[in-house]
């Protein structure tokens, strides 16, 4: 095929991909209507059209690793928190955010494990209050797929931490991808040699600061892809490194100063 007929098909794919995000709502969940009470109790979230929004695939091509990315509209508004929502997932809560000044306006980047055909959803805290948005991605298995090493060489890279920076924006905002080497195994996941469950094991905090200056924190869970991955916007205070602070269930602590020039 004509190397001008392979683009002309991948430029309607990409622009198809992105069509199906942009208009891509959530679905009515009965199953949220049974989570909500125990994740925001008697909040009730406004919309969060015209302060943030988040993007995510209609159909995912990988359901371990489907990507999410909040972005502010607004930036009068700033979000300091959000929780993301995976709602048909066994622990729907994926993870708890918290971002400081440096990263408004938000613009974060994440990838999730999606069990089965779901509504993704963010509940965002600004200073205008409460808001809520999300899509529908048609995902399955994300949760029990293999890993993508065996175990043994999963657990021996386990807490490697690598930065990759981007050119400065045209606002001078920086631009910065973090990743964290880890299984994070959800406990759905069976060993492929012996077929017994692989009990979970993952990261459940991560601190990551410029200098005294925090950026952002997370609490996780099991829906946090393996070798988590979060790529974001932040001003940059000039205070040198970038310093990561993770921990997993198993009590392991990683604390690594990443040069802004690289890891």
């Amino acid at each position: 095929m004509p190397a001008r007929h392979l683009m002309a098909g991948a430029v309607i794919c990409l622009l198809a991909g992105t069509a199906s995000a942009q208009d891509n709502p959530l679905l009515p969940s009965p199953t949220w209507e049974e989570l909500k009470g125990d994740i925001i109790g008697d909040i009730t979230p406004a919309s969060a059209t015209g302060l943030w929004h988040l993007e995510a695939p209609a159909r995912a091509q990988d359901a371990a690793t489907v990507p999410l990315r909040i972005r502010q509209d607004d930036p009068a508004s700033p979000v300091t928190r959000a929780v993301v929502v995976v709602d048909e997932n066994p622990a729907p809560v994926a993870g708890t955010f918290t971002f400081g000044s440096a990263m408004h306006p938000l613009d974060f980047e994440l990838r999730v494990r999606v069990n089965e055909y779901s509504d993704v959803r963010v509940i965002a805290d600004t200073t205008a209050g409460t808001s809520m948005d999300g899509a529908y991605v048609k995902a399955s298995g994300g949760c029990s797929a293999p890993a993508t090493k065996d175990a043994e060489t999963s657990l021996a890279n386990m807490g490697e931490m690598r930065l990759r920076e981007f050119a400065p924006r045209s606002d001078g905002r920086q631009e910065a991808q973090i990743m964290i080497r880890h299984p994070n195994y959800s406990g759905l996941q069976r060993n492929q040699l012996t077929q017994l469950f692989i009990p979970a094991h993952f990261i459940d905090t991560i601190k990551v600061t410029q200098g005294d200056e925090e950026l952002f924190t997370m609490e996780g869970g099991i829906s946090i892809s393996e070798n988590p991955v979060f790529r974001f916007l932040y001003t940059d205070n000039g205070a040198g490194d970038l310093i990561v602070t993770a921990t997993d269930t198993e009590g392991n602590i990683w604390r690594k100063p990443l040069s802004k020039s690289g890891s």
